[in-house]
């Protein structure tokens, strides 16, 4: 039996990113989050996976808790229920775009 890449978890929380609700493990890293949505294109990304090329930069916030979406490194930050995730590198925008469903371009 092949591992798994994600740490184990019981559940899914849902996140919301550009807008669009996701349901991701818990427990996992934000970057391991975006791999379980795209598991096409994430692990071929231009990522270090270790918070040195910063190219999983995202801005989010929490509503409740934090008003100003803050800038984190997914490859560092664990995911959380009602994560809002409002900005993506553009490297990530690029491999999420199916997920997303931003076109093409």
């Amino acid at each position: 039996m092949e591992p798994s890449p994600f740490r184990p978890y019981e559940r899914l929380v849902t996140i919301t990113i550009l807008g669009k609700k996701f349901e991701v493990p818990e427990k996992n890293i934000v970057l391991r989050c975006f791999q379980y949505l795209s598991p096409d294109t994430i692990p071929y990304g231009r990522f270090c996976w270790n918070q040195e090329c910063q190219t999983c930069r995202v801005s989010y916030r929490i509503a409740g808790e934090q008003e100003e979406a803050r800038p984190v490194l997914t490859c560092k930050v664990i995911v959380r229920e009602g994560m809002e995730i409002t900005e993506l590198s553009p490297e990530l925008l690029w491999n999420l775009k199916r997920t997303l469903n931003l076109g093409t371009k």
